[in-house]
């Protein structure tokens, strides 16, 4: 569809400030395109221009009525209203498929110098902090806690024997691991872990329901957890025995912590149930002991 106006024009204009600034420029157009050439540019000018705001009706009825005005500044285009093609940075920019802006370097000359005042939205310039041009969407998701869990049994749980720097070998430490569902500790001949100067039975490790392992004492058996009779064991935690010491380990992505799903606010904290997904069992704070 041809444009319903045709425009003809050769015009020049000045315009006077009253602070002694100004500009010039002329109005030329045969048909369709109407071009708006200035002279000089500067901050006083920048003042009088209409925001985008103000701009998109009538860029929109221009490109209603197929025409075009095009504004040039010494330096090259500064916008171009109605029947102009634009590109998607530049509708996300101005909100309008009908306004074109020139590069910075163009419009920069219009832009406001020095402080802001209630008439800074009075330029043709976006803001200096415009939204993204692929805005984030949904920006305040709330997503599902997931678990640190895995497959039961992971994470190579294991007993690793302590060495201060006066016993160690330069070996690589003696390590236990802890592949059964219940291991004992002790001097007995019967002991999944036979250690000489303990009980015959001095301590237990189960492995519970919710794929936990846990410190069962017989004997007596001081270390980095509570006094009481069952404890469940985290990476790090040792373990002394009459004269032997014991850290256990984990791999992280299996000792899962607490609540299932890892720790919130940290030791301690109040930690709402969650369910354990394999076992249909309500995780509490990760204190479930051994009965």
């Amino acid at each position: 569809m041809g444009p319903r106006f045709r425009v003809d024009a050769d015009l020049e204009f000045s315009v006077t400030e009253p602070s002694g600034g100004g500009t010039s420029g002329t109005v030329q157009a045969a048909g369709a395109e109407v071009k708006v050439m200035l002279s000089s540019l500067d901050a006083s000018l920048g003042q009088r221009m209409p925001s985008l705001q103000q701009l998109r009706p009538l860029a929109k009825t221009l490109a209603e009525q197929g025409l075009t005005v095009v504004i040039e500044g010494p330096q090259g285009l500064i916008a171009s209203l109605g029947a102009v093609r634009t590109g998607r940075a530049q509708r996300l920019l101005t909100r309008s498929p009908h306004i074109r802006l020139g590069n910075v370097r163009t419009v920069a000359p219009l832009a406001r110098r020095g402080g802001r005042t209630k008439d800074a939205g009075m330029s043709l310039l976006p803001p200096e902090t415009p939204l993204p041009l692929l805005p984030t969407v949904k920006r305040r998701i709330v997503r599902k806690v997931t678990t640190t869990h895995h497959t039961r049994g992971s994470g190579r749980p294991r007993l690793i024997f302590v060495q201060d720097s006066a016993t160690w070998d330069g070996q690589v430490p003696r390590e236990f691991n802890l592949s059964g569902e219940r291991m004992s500790i002790g001097s007995g001949p019967d002991a999944d872990l036979q250690l000489d100067g303990l009980e015959p039975v001095h301590a237990e490790i189960v492995h519970n329901e919710r794929d936990e392992y846990v410190l069962v004492r017989h004997g007596v058996v001081t270390g980095s957890f509570g006094p009481a009779d069952s404890s469940i064991l985290r990476t790090g935690a040792r373990l002394q025995m009459g004269p032997w010491c014991l850290a256990y380990f984990r791999e992280e992505f299996a000792d899962h912590g607490r609540p299932f799903g890892g720790r919130s606010g940290g030791e301690f904290a109040y930690q709402k149930p969650q369910l354990d997904p394999r076992t249909g069992l309500m995780e509490q704070d990760g204190s479930t002991g051994v009965t």
